[in-house]
């Protein structure tokens, strides 16, 4: 049972703003309690709770931004079990999949129970450098290591469950999960995963070498990437958000988190792979470049 709905918002948009106003009167008006983080309510003006208290408090959270703001939001409920449903004012909008036009249609559906949640996997990372831990990372989509601003490769030694895979010269390697498959690496020829299939996916970017090809593996894996020679513009970045400087020598371990998942809520028209057909157009047949 929902008793407390929370409110995430990207406040650098208008349109999430306002949307949020919209919400919140509509709250008001059906009784229905909404609780904002810290810096969402001294944006609009509402009665401020501390951080731990709204993940306490929150039984299901409300995302209103696009896909970036949804993945902050994973990041911010990661140990705590509160499912999210992300509205979209973004652009693409895999993971905040919901309309603007059906918000508070959508909420009720939510309060009564009528959707579906969804578990996904997490990639847990840690960032060695000698003997010690330097960092530790959580991803809901993707953990990458590239290469800096210069138009120069990088070596990358990786071994899977301790057995030697390849050293690697490429502008660097995202490892995904099932629910990053369609991000970035998509965009550097990985496989679409259905977020069910619970694996790791291996893509190189910009590979120097006719054979590199993405890979999938199993949840029990671990890849270890070790930088090689003395390239210094090398970065771990954590869901395109955030990033953390690595240095040759470093050692970086990705393997499937055994137990932290982020919980996603699905109402019947977004299920998985009509949003697929949805956002990619697939099934649309064109003639002259106008679709049918």
């Amino acid at each position: 049972m929902v008793n407390t709905l929370g409110l995430l918002v990207n406040t650098q948009k208008r349109s999430a703003l306002d949307l949020a106003e919209k919400i919140l009167r509509w709250g008001r008006k059906h009784k229905i309690k909404l609780a904002l983080p810290p810096h969402e309510a001294h944006i609009l003006g509402e009665a401020e709770v501390s951080d731990l208290a709204w993940k306490e408090s929150v039984d299901t959270a409300i995302v209103l931004g696009g896909d970036g703001t949804f993945l902050r939001a994973a990041r911010y409920v990661i140990s705590h079990d509160i499912p999210l449903y992300g509205i979209n004012v973004g652009h693409l909008g895999f993971l905040s999949c919901g309309k603007v036009e059906n918000a508070e249609r959508d909420l009720e559906l939510i309060l009564q129970q009528k959707h579906k949640i969804q578990y996904r996997k997490i990639l847990h990372g840690v960032v060695n450098r000698g003997k010690r831990q330097k960092h530790e990372v959580y991803a809901l989509n993707d953990l990458v290591v590239t290469k800096g601003p210069f138009a120069r490769l990088i070596a990358l030694n990786i071994a899977v469950s301790e057995q030697p895979l390849s050293v690697l010269h490429a502008d660097g390697l995202i490892i995904s999960t099932p629910t990053g498959s369609t991000a970035y690496s998509l965009s550097a020829g990985g496989p679409i995963v259905p977020p069910y299939v619970s694996c790791m996916i291996l893509t190189p970017i910009c590979a120097h070498t006719l054979y590199s090809r993405p890979m999938v593996l199993s949840e029990s894996d671990t890849i270890t990437i070790t930088p090689e020679g003395q390239h210094r513009e090398i970065m771990l970045t954590q869901d395109g958000q955030l990033g953390y400087e690595l240095l040759p020598g470093d050692c970086i371990s990705i393997s499937i988190d055994p137990e932290k998942k982020v919980g996603i809520i699905t109402l019947p028209e977004n299920e998985y792979f009509t949003l697929l057909q949805e956002k990619f157009q697939w099934g649309h047949r064109t003639t002259g470049g106008i679709k049918e």
